[in-house]
This record gives structure tokens, C-alpha cells and sequence, in this order.
């Protein structure tokens, strides 16, 4: 992360913010991607339209960037894709374990203040903080 500016970042989470607040003003749902993408994984009648639609404008969002910003949005992958693949299953393993995301547990459950929210985000923090700190001493 070597191009940091606050005013971007405080941005970007006004937007998160906001888009969290029109999902519920307009929808009545929460915003956590994790159960969205599940609905679509595993759908309920009337509830996938919605979702893909979503998910898409998460897509079309990242797609558009470049041409509006004139920024480049290349990645680089360390992995091969099937690393990648499993890596994204067990995530999504997790996230239906824990019942959510840290994006979820953290922005909209937090925002609620959902006792199993708050668990979880100290959870999430103390873990990386934790692993973190085992990283750096085995790597130093």
C-alpha cells in the first residue's frame, strides 16, 4: 500500500457507509456479502434477483474504475489459480460458519450492535493481531 491518502479512504468508507444504509432503507437487508453470495449459491424463491444484482454492480464497479479514475487496477497473483480457488472456499466455508464476513460482522453488524458482531470483530482482531506477531517472530 504505498499510495495511502486518508481523503480516499475516508471516502471510500462514507460510501461503504451509505450504500450500507440504502440496502436497508430500500431493502430491509444487511449488507453482508457473504450471505448475499450464498443466496445465490443456495437461492430462495424471490430473494435472487436482488442478489445477482448486486453482486454484478460490485463487478461493473471495479470494471468501470479505470475509465472513470484513468487508474489501473492490475493485480498481480503470487499463487496459481486453483491456490486461489481453494483459498476462496474455505472462506466461504468460514464465513457461513461464523455467520458472516468480517465486512459484515464489522460495518453492519457492528452498526447495530450485535452482541455476536462484537464477538466476532474482536475475534477477527485479536487473531491477526496474534498471528501477526508469531509471523514477525519466526520471520525475523
Amino acid at each position: 500500500m504505498t499510495d495511502f491518502s486518508f481523503i480516499n479512504a475516508f471516502s471510500g468508507g462514507v460510501m461503504i457507509g451509505f450504500a450500507v444504509i440504502l440496502m436497508w432503507l430500500f431493502l430491509g437487508r444487511i449488507t453482508g456479502i457473504s450471505g448475499i453470495i450464498g443466496g445465490i449459491v443456495m437461492p430462495e424463491k424471490g430473494q435472487v434477483s436482488w442478489r445477482v444484482i448486486f453482486v454484478l454492480s460490485l463487478v461493473t464497479g471495479g470494471a468501470i474504475y479505470p475509465f472513470l479514475w484513468g487508474k489501473d487496477l492490475s493485480v498481480t497473483l503470487d499463487y496459481s489459480w486453483p491456490v486461489y480457488l481453494v483459498a476462496g472456499l474455505l472462506v466461504g466455508v468460514g464465513t457461513r460458519m461464523g455467520s458472516g464476513c468480517t465486512s459484515g460482522h464489522g460495518i453492519c453488524g457492528l452498526a447495530r450492535l450485535s452482541n455476536r458482531s462484537i464477538v466476532a470483530t474482536v475475534t477477527f482482531i485479536a487473531t491477526a493481531a496474534l498471528t501477526h506477531t508469531v509471523f514477525s517472530l519466526i520471520t525475523a
